[in-house]
């Protein structure tokens, strides 16, 4: 049997064809596991009765099991999800009073970028997740929704580098922009990177419409370096060359990402040197307070300083947002659920509400 999600839509066709069924088949199956997450072959009533058969003999949709379950007063939910092969990863539904229902998602188990503050790479990289494990991470966060909500926007922020797994990652999105797929838009999509130029490129080149954001984390190589070890491979020249090729290639205003460590990265020299590096380019900078991390020695920054910070970058004429955390009370940072399952591991299934 084959993971029903990792198929392209023109493989699916194919095997339609191969069974004697028309292609349009495709579009009502597709609509049945993008819609209805939960309801087997068996039961999809306008498919024939023989071909739901064949389905359920020659596939599965589901290959991750919920090993945790965590939610926030804020709504935001966290599941750690185990993987065929026993491996784990989290996915997260972010919540917001205006109606928004993201979904921020994994690309990869472990991560080879070392980023100094994030869990998600201190046991380093164990493998990429398939197209289809990434588009289902999308249908089980979609599970929590209530019959009133749908899914409106993609982030993929989640555990690993996208960009070094960008041919399934874009087959999981195309999937869930279709019509027979989740019908998010385009525009709603952003793909997160730690800065792979070579990556960035090939994604401008892809003509695709989604928004790009980089993590920068600092303003100079010296300092970037000691918090994103592989800067020392790149270098932020090269970095924001691609990022600005990608915006002439597509028009999508790059956000630049830049987590807030407390006495390391966020002085107003740093500030400053942040708005001479990023002066006349069409950016956004979206400033992250760092969120704890068990184990890590960095601190959130206090609120003056990350308002002080901002200030130095809208008077320079750079435009800047201040994220509001959310699921701090759920361990919601990439890589702390799956690093607390590691170390306890005969920790039972469950669901908590903080």
């Amino acid at each position: 049997m084959k993971h029903f999600l990792d198929l392209r839509l023109s493989e699916f066709k194919e095997w339609l064809t191969r069974h004697g069924q028309p292609c349009f088949r495709a579009d009502q199956v597709g609509h049945w596991v993008c819609n209805a997450p939960g309801v087997p072959f068996e039961q999809m009533s306008d498919v024939p009765k023989a071909l739901r058969t064949r389905l359920a003999e020659d596939f599965f949709i589901w290959s991750m099991r919920t090993v945790a379950h965590r939610t926030s007063a804020d709504g935001s939910e966290k599941l750690l999800l185990q993987t065929a092969d026993g491996e784990h990863i989290e996915c997260v539904l972010l919540r917001d009073d205006k109606g928004s229902r993201t979904a921020c998602i994994s690309t990869q188990v472990g991560c080879a970028m070392g980023c100094v503050f994030c869990a998600s790479g201190l046991d380093g990289l164990v493998r990429n997740l398939t197209a289809g494990e990434i588009f289902e991470e999308l249908l089980q966060l979609r599970r929590l929704l209530g019959p009133e909500e749908r899914l409106s926007h993609i982030v993929v922020m989640g555990m690993g580098e996208p960009l070094a797994n960008l041919e399934r990652l874009l087959q999981a999105l195309n999937r869930a922009t279709r019509r027979d797929g989740l019908r998010i838009s385009a525009r709603r999509v952003t793909i997160s990177t730690v800065g792979l130029p070579a990556g960035i490129r090939r994604l401008a080149d892809r003509g695709v419409s989604y928004h790009l954001a980089v993590s920068l984390h600092a303003p100079d190589d010296e300092l970037r370096s000691r918090i994103v070890p592989m800067n020392e491979k790149a270098g932020l020249g090269a970095i924001l060359e691609a990022a600005d090729y990608y915006f002439e290639k597509t028009g999508r205003r790059v956000t630049y990402e830049y987590v807030l460590l407390a006495d390391v990265n966020d002085r107003p020299n740093h500030a400053a040197a942040l708005a001479d590096l990023l002066r006349g380019r069409n950016a956004l900078v979206n400033l992250i307070p760092f969120n704890p991390i068990q184990g890590l020695p960095y601190r959130t920054p206090h609120r003056d300083d990350v308002r002080q910070f901002a200030a130095i970058l809208d008077s320079a004429g750079i435009q800047v947002t201040i994220r509001h955390r959310k699921g701090d009370t759920i361990d919601a940072a990439c890589g702390q659920l799956r690093r607390i399952r590691s170390q306890t591991p005969n920790l039972p299934v469950v669901q908590e509400t903080t």
